[in-house]
């Protein structure tokens, strides 16, 4: 039998034992992303430091001024919104390293007593390059501690939100969120909510979006979720549950800084209704079985706003087939690169091509023609959305 010839490719001799270490280091260094996946990466995190610091930076032109004048000025603002993020030790070790970097090195003779010459040469750039280093790993261990921090402040978020819905008669749940950074701002729940009448017990539906992003927004979110559970425990009007949340919410909103706009419903399975107050929150779409749109608009202001201001509620009654989509901003405001709205009229086209599907696989395909708008865009917003469908 002959022996098959061995191709170039498959021959194990051309390998060289540091290909497979350069391999394994290369994985442990990207974590085994594609190129274009880091590109992607690089161009999110690039955008987004951009949009850190040019917060601070006023683009405005002065009159009268050149363009080199003008570049140096907008040039001077960067640097300072770079600077002054840092502690002022480090601000001081940057300012000496950028120093060193420019400042070019030198040679010295020197001339002994047996007229023996010796030159010493110094490289400031190398020095400089040193203090950048260290200037690095001081960041990135703060870096470290803070990821390590938010981390855990995620899990707790994630412990306060369900992960799977409850079954409710006569309705099929389906519900999702994505926080813009570690921590969300956005709250969503669905519960049991006990009647004054044991046979006829209701379930709450919110979906709530605090004002702001990240660890501030999260504290919020979680004094909103307990104040729901708590509050709600007690029989009355759903009017009533709100104003009351308000009233809470007030005393935490930095005098209307932090509000937050909810929209909360109260649905009992007997009858098909659905009792709801919308508290400036985005409108929620019902899809009727026929086709028809409506818009959950009664309510009134966000919470924390205003401590005395009253709510109304709004009723519809669920028939089977009709479709129910609660939202915050961060759907259908979402960006791509070209500074594009995804907008409320894509969602809808969304929700009449999959009112056939289940509010699992109409929850995935609207987050996948999400992400298929958007593309490399950041994500400038936490996104959450709840389906219901009735059956």
């Amino acid at each position: 039998m002959a022996t098959p010839p061995i191709r170039p490719w498959e021959d194990v001799t051309h390998k060289k034992p540091s290909d497979g270490r350069v391999k394994q280091f290369w994985r442990r260094v990207t974590e085994g992303m594609e190129l274009n996946q880091l590109w992607s990466q690089f161009r999110k995190d690039a955008h987004s430091s951009y949009r850190l610091y040019s917060q601070e930076v006023d683009p405005t032109r002065i009159e009268g001024a050149s363009h080199s004048h003008h570049f140096l000025g907008i040039a001077r603002q960067f640097f300072w919104a770079i600077v002054e993020k840092l502690t002022p030790a480090r601000r001081i070790l940057l300012l000496i390293a950028l120093a060193l970097v420019i400042v070019p090195g030198g040679e010295w003779t020197v001339t002994t007593r047996s007229h023996e010459v010796k030159i010493f040469a110094l490289d400031f750039h190398f020095y400089g390059g040193l203090l950048m280093f260290v200037l690095l790993i001081l960041e990135v261990a703060d870096r470290v501690v803070m990821k390590r921090d938010l981390q855990i402040a995620k899990e707790i978020q994630a412990w306060l939100l369900p992960s799977q819905p409850p079954a409710v008669p006569g309705m099929e749940i389906a519900f999702a969120t994505r926080p813009a950074n570690t921590v969300a701002g956005d709250y969503y729940d669905v519960f049991a909510r006990a009647s004054a009448d044991p046979g006829s017990n209701t379930f709450l539906v919110a979906v709530a979006d605090v004002a702001g992003k990240s660890v501030p927004a999260a504290m919020l979110m979680a004094t909103f979720q307990a104040s729901l559970k708590t509050l709600s425990s007690t029989h009355g009007p759903l009017t009533e549950l709100v104003s009351r949340m308000n009233r809470y919410a007030c005393s935490n909103s930095q005098r209307g800084r932090r509000f937050t706009t909810a929209f909360i419903a109260e649905y009992e399975p007997a009858s098909r209704r659905l009792t709801y107050v919308n508290a400036g929150h985005n409108n929620p779409i019902l899809l009727r079985r026929s086709g028809a749109i409506d818009r959950l608009d009664a309510g009134g202001v966000p919470l924390g706003v205003l401590e005395d201001a009253t709510y109304e509620s709004g009723e519809r009654v669920l028939e089977p087939g009709d479709w129910l989509a609660i939202f915050t901003d961060g759907v259908v405001e979402a960006e791509n690169t070209q500074q594009q709205e995804y907008g409320e009229a894509r969602l809808i086209a969304m929700l009449h091509s999959g009112a056939v599907t289940t509010p699992e696989v109409l929850l995935n395909s609207i987050l996948t023609d999400l992400d298929r708008f958007a593309g490399n865009a950041p994500q400038h917003d936490d996104v959450t959305c709840v389906l219901m469908r009735a059956v």
